[in-house]
């Protein structure tokens, strides 16, 4: 049995706690110094608001070459008030046939590491840097990252999540503006405008290396502790 699921049977198994709310610091002036948004479809909508409308305009953006080669753009799923928020890097073969993140292989992988830290993934929100995807799987270029990172910016403005967990090195060095590799960054609390943000390794590493599956468990116990979840032991 794979490392997460046993941990995740375990969490199961156990009683459901409420989940302990953190002091959330004051929200900074939303995109008060960041670059103004690129341009998307002429008859993208205005009012972004809401994570609908954003959404209505993820899917007609063309601001970069992504947006003409996709099935579908992948907004994001969850919890539209989710105090956890999951980041990756972008869409892959999977998630672009289906418009929803994280359902192929490292999406099951990471629905066992939701579990596992007592958490439903209907209970917590599930984006990516870029919403389109890149051609053969590969990282965003920063063009890329740079011409979504306003979608991204106004969806964790508009969620409010007390932490986020960064998966991969994309979503660390495209969030955080951080040049480190992940296994420099992770394994300790980062900070995007006042929310902790823990960088950990991607599930599609893990699936390739399962030796690094107990340090990414090592880094979600530290993010359930700051919802007062504590794992089951043995």
């Amino acid at each position: 049995m794979d490392f997460f699921e046993q941990l995740a049977e375990l969490a199961a198994a156990m009683p459901r706690r409420k989940m302990v709310r953190s002091d959330h610091p004051a929200w900074q002036a939303f995109l008060a110094d960041r670059p103004a948004p690129p341009e998307t479809a002429d008859d993208a909508p205005t009012d972004m608001g809401t994570l609908a409308a954003l959404g209505d305009a993820a899917k007609m953006c063309r601001a970069c070459p992504l947006g003409t080669g996709r099935l579908h753009a992948v907004f994001g799923e969850g919890d539209p008030h989710a105090k956890l928020m999951f980041i990756g890097e972008g869409p892959g073969a999977d998630e672009d046939a289906s418009g929803r993140p994280f359902v192929g292989r490292a999406g099951q992988l990471l629905d066992k590491m939701i579990a596992a830290m007592q958490f439903r993934r209907e209970e917590v929100y599930i984006a990516n840097v870029v919403k389109c995807r890149p051609p053969g799987n590969r990282a965003p270029t920063p063009e890329e990252a740079q011409k979504c990172a306003h979608f991204l910016e106004k969806q964790i403005g508009l969620i409010k999540p007390e932490v986020i967990v960064l998966l991969g090195a994309s979503a660390a060095k495209y969030l955080l503006r951080r040049e480190e590799g992940i296994t420099r960054l992770r394994g300790r609390f980062l900070e995007y405008r006042g929310i902790p943000v823990m960088p950990t390794y991607h599930p599609a590493f893990l699936l390739r290396q399962e030796s690094a599956k107990r340090d990414a468990w090592s880094d979600l116990q530290q993010v359930m502790a700051k919802f007062g979840k504590y794992p089951v032991k043995k």
